[in-house]
């Protein structure tokens, strides 16, 4: 099983890789996550990822259209 911890590290990866291409919003972080490790993690695990990158700064919630996206915070 994954940690929490883990899940959080791959869902920042892939919010890197997708920096100017593409915005995830919470659920589509949270279906690649149960894609990727497929029986290593379960719903409650990914949901908790996205509030520890959200709580610890490392990614802020934005929105757009009624749309809320978890994105790496802008370089002041």
């Amino acid at each position: 099983m994954k940690t929490t911890e883990e899940v959080a590290d791959k869902m920042y990866e892939l919010i890197e890789e997708a920096l100017g291409k593409k915005k995830y919003t919470p659920r589509e972080l949270q279906n690649t996550a149960l894609r990727l490790f497929g029986d290593e993690v379960d719903k409650k695990i990914c949901k908790q990822a996205v509030k520890m990158l959200t709580d610890s700064g490392k990614c802020v919630y934005t929105g757009f259209g009624g749309v809320s996206y978890v994105e790496i915070p802008a370089e002041d």
